[in-house]
């Protein structure tokens, strides 16, 4: 079953996350996830949006999520967005 991760992003220094970008696209598809949502316009249909980044990513399944998101690769990423983007992320099991 898929499993989504779902990352509300706020940059806080564009300059500075742009090498976090470059840097975790392939990792992410190193690990068989693949980009559902990078971004784009948020229309609020019900209730509010902070107006973060919306991220959503698609993994074959949690275990692999998790995988990539506790991975040595990763966490060296992960240092470069420190100081550029506050992330709060969440991973969901698909139906």
């Amino acid at each position: 079953m898929a499993a989504y991760v779902i990352v509300n992003v706020t940059v806080t220094d564009p300059d500075g996350y742009q090498s976090y970008r470059d840097a975790v696209s392939s990792n992410i598809m190193a690990y068989g996830g693949s980009y559902v949502v990078r971004g784009g316009e948020v229309e609020v249909l019900e209730g509010k949006h902070d107006g973060s980044r919306l991220v959503i990513l698609m993994f074959p399944t949690i275990d692999q999520a998790k995988r990539w998101w506790n991975s040595p690769e990763y966490a060296e990423i992960k240092k470069l967005r420190k100081g550029n983007a506050k992330f709060d992320a969440f991973v969901v099991d698909g139906t």
